[in-house]
């Protein structure tokens, strides 16, 4: 244990002073520093002739963004768009900057013009050691409808879409751990080539619900529905929604096909958004009061959707070339879906107006507000209906 004298000593000094002396004051010296600490003769010795290890500095340039004025701008933002990756937070940055001067006030001007050049890898860095892992993994619901199979045709050549309207849909339980009972299922539905994606919730998943589903994103969307595929789930390969899809006038008729059994790398586009727009939202939670499903939907149909085709940019496959054993993978620009519909030119000029003056009054942060208010209340309920209910 440190005595008085020797907290109060100024050892860096004193090791100085001690490697400059001659071997007479160096005696002197440790005379006085026995007396002073009551420390062993040998003992101090051997700490002023212990080597000081050096500091090793970074090789290479500083860096040019320091963690502690770029991060507190950034960090917010990142939160915001629900931790995407540095390649899709650079396009987000561009966007976003203005509304987080009126969220949080102004920015210098000279952080501000280096943080629009910012390199996707640099924010990757800067974030690296706030970024958490999550890892989740739910049960499929997937039941086969086996009796409609010869009638819908299995496609496989998703990628080659170049027209708008072509949809991917799925459906998620909202189960939790059991298949059981009665709950709530989320459809999914994305167009290929936009990006574009609506989600709806369902009781259960019947026929006809689906149904009722499908036909309110296709009343939403900013394009018509020309084809819609699918996996071999019971909720889709039934009469009632062949009947749907071919029961029109013949210029309207949406194109039904399927992807193959056991194979859900022809779905992919889907699958993906099954992650980043329900699991994300919505966690692995049971969900098994009817109640919920206009509670789910109100924020579905209205701040989700606008939140993630008119903010949040997505990243397509371009390119995809096996060597050897893997798979190397090219993909574009990031864009927003908003931006992708705009760049189309299959897309008529009196929606994609429409599409500018609703997106001139949206606000991110504002969205992302009553996002998380919405969910919170959604919350509530289902622990408030899940507690043990006392005995009497």
């Amino acid at each position: 244990m440190a005595t008085p004298y020797e907290k109060r000593i100024d050892w860096h000094r004193i090791y100085h002073k001690y490697r400059r002396s001659n071997l007479k004051k160096r005696s002197l010296l440790l005379d006085e520093l026995c007396d002073l600490t009551g420390m062993n003769r040998k003992y101090l010795i051997r700490k002023l002739n212990k080597k000081k290890t050096k500091v090793i500095k970074n090789r290479g340039t500083k860096p040019t963004y320091e963690p502690e004025i770029y991060l507190p701008i950034i960090k917010p933002i990142w939160l915001a768009a629900d931790q995407i990756c540095g390649k899709r937070l650079k396009v987000v940055l561009q966007d976003w900057v203005s509304f987080y001067e009126d969220e949080f006030g102004q920015i210098p001007v000279p952080i501000k013009h280096k943080l629009l050049q910012i390199s996707s890898s640099t924010l990757d860095r800067l974030l690296k050691p706030i970024k958490i892992n999550h890892k989740g993994r739910g049960i499929s619901g997937t039941k086969p409808g086996s009796i409609l199979k010869n009638q819908i045709p299995i496609k496989t050549n998703q990628w080659e879409e170049t027209k708008p309207g072509f949809m991917e849909a799925d459906t998620v339980a909202h189960c939790g751990t059991s298949l059981e009972g009665n709950f709530i299922w989320s459809l999914t539905m994305t167009d290929i080539l936009l990006t574009w994606t609506e989600n709806r919730a369902v009781w259960n998943k019947g026929a006809y619900g689906v149904g009722l589903a499908i036909d309110d994103v296709e009343a939403n969307l900013p394009f018509e529905i020309k084809g819609f595929d699918c996996d071999n789930g019971s909720e889709f390969l039934n009469y009632h929604i062949i009947r749907k899809f071919s029961e029109r006038p013949a210029e309207k008729v949406i194109q039904f096909t399927r992807s193959r059994p056991y194979k859900k790398n022809d779905n992919a586009h889907v699958e993906q958004k099954n992650w980043t727009h329900v699991r994300q939202l919505f966690g692995y939670h049971r969900f098994d009061k009817e109640n919920l499903v206009e509670m789910m939907n109100d924020l579905y149909r209205n701040e989700w959707s606008l939140y993630q085709n008119h903010f949040i940019p997505t990243m397509k496959c371009v390119k995809k070339v096996k060597i050897n054993s893997k798979y190397q993978r090219r993909f574009d620009t990031p864009k927003t879906p908003y931006q992708r519909l705009l760049d189309c030119p299959d897309i008529s000029n009196e929606k994609k107006d429409a599409l500018k003056m609703i997106h001139k009054t949206l606000n991110p942060f504002k969205l992302k507000r009553i996002i998380d208010k919405k969910l919170k209340r959604i919350f509530n309920y289902v622990q408030l209906n899940t507690s043990p209910r006392k005995k009497i």
